[in-house]
């Protein structure tokens, strides 16, 4: 049961061409698959079974051991709930690139203040057109970087959560 699997974080989006720009266009990531929405059996009617009736958008990178999922339903929407602690993120192992946030800010994001301070002192924070929230954290993960509990200054990881770091 333990070990390597891939992970697929799903979740609605009230708007799959804003995910795409975002998440495609301004973080990088490709996308991985796509499913339009079904055609409407007839004015009210549900998809035929089998459908779903979703629109998805899957992205990531195809080296990655995980990816996103958007979904959309048109005849059934499920609004975005995102909060201030839903948080993706994306451990850089370095200095945050002024492009790139500004690249997600020119695709639909907006930079936030951290709820939780430790993101402030250890990332950016950007807000997605769902108003979920990415961190692009400066620091290191096991396997890609800097061991966690470890930073280039001093001090230990406690970014997850909503307490203080």
């Amino acid at each position: 049961m333990y070990g390597r699997h891939h992970i697929r974080i799903a979740r609605p989006s009230g708007d799959l061409a804003a995910a795409e720009r975002f998440w495609v266009d301004g973080l990088g990531m490709d996308v991985l698959h796509r499913t339009p929405a079904p055609p409407p059996d007839g004015p009210g009617e549900p998809p035929a079974a089998g459908d779903g009736g979703n629109a998805l958008l899957m992205a990531g990178w195809p080296d990655a051991g995980w990816h996103l999922e958007f979904a959309h339903d048109p005849r059934d929407p499920v609004a975005p709930v995102p909060t201030e602690e839903d948080l993706l993120v994306i451990y850089l192992d370095g200095p945050v690139p002024a492009d790139l946030v500004g690249r997600l800010e020119e695709c639909g994001g907006t930079r936030v203040t951290a709820r939780n301070p430790y993101w402030e002192t250890w990332g950016v924070t950007v807000e997605d057109p769902d108003g979920y929230r990415l961190v692009l954290s400066t620091r290191g993960w096991p396997g890609g970087g800097a061991r966690a509990g470890t930073d280039t200054g001093s001090g230990t990881d406690t970014g997850s959560g909503s307490g203080t770091g």
